[in-house]
C-alpha cells in the first residue's frame, strides 16, 4: 500500500462495555477495531471512547508503550507509538467536550486492554464483543501509518472517528 493521507475509524457496534468497528486506509478497509464505550455526557477514566471527529495522528516516541514496543520490535520497525491528538503534548480535546492524553493505537484483544485507545484486530467476535490477532492487525497496520507520518509535509495525518449503521 501506498503512503496514506487519512484513517478512518467506523464504529458500527457498541454494547455499553465496548465498541467494535473497522478501520480504513484511505478508504480500504484493512482491520476490524476494539476500543472502550460511548459515555453520554461526562468522560469515565479508562472506560471511555473517543469521540467522533476529526483528529492528528504522529508518532510519540518516549512514554512506557513507547519502550515496550521498542524493546518487542526494534528500531527499524518502531520509530514511536501511534498517537491521536490535537494540541501539544499528545492533548486530545474533542468537539463534544472531552479531553484525553495519549491516545494510542497499540495491540489488545478486549476493552479491558484499553483506556481509550484503539486496538485493531483482524478478527472480531460479535457476540463476546472482542477482538483476535490484534498483534498481527497491528503490524500489519503500524509500517504503513509510520512511514504516511514520517514521509508526510506535517509529521501527521488525518484520522476520523465516526458513527455507521452495519450494511451502509
Amino acid at each position: 500500500m501506498s503512503l496514506i493521507k487519512k484513517v478512518d475509524v467506523l464504529r458500527f457496534s457498541d454494547d455499553s462495555d465496548s465498541s467494535l468497528g473497522i478501520i480504513q486506509l484511505d478508504g480500504k478497509t484493512v482491520s476490524g477495531s476494539v476500543e472502550d464505550q460511548e459515555q453520554k455526557g461526562q468522560k469515565i477514566k479508562g472506560e471511555t471512547r473517543v469521540s467522533n471527529g476529526k483528529y492528528k495522528l504522529g508518532l510519540r516516541a518516549d512514554g512506557g508503550f513507547h519502550q515496550r514496543y521498542l524493546n518487542r520490535y526494534k528500531s527499524d520497525f518502531h520509530k514511536g507509538m501511534l498517537c491521536v491528538y490535537t494540541d501539544d503534548n499528545w492533548v486530545l480535546n474533542c468537539p463534544d467536550g472531552k479531553n484525553f492524553q495519549y491516545i494510542l493505537i497499540h495491540a489488545g484483544n478486549t476493552d479491558d486492554n484499553t483506556a481509550g485507545c484503539l486496538l485493531p484486530n483482524l478478527i472480531l467476535d460479535l457476540d463476546k464483543h472482542t477482538g483476535g490477532r490484534s498483534r498481527d492487525a497491528y503490524e500489519k497496520i503500524y509500517p504503513i501509518l509510520r512511514d504516511s507520518i514520517l514521509k508526510s509535509d506535517n509529521g501527521y495525518i488525518e484520522i476520523e472517528y465516526s458513527d455507521i449503521e452495519p450494511g451502509k
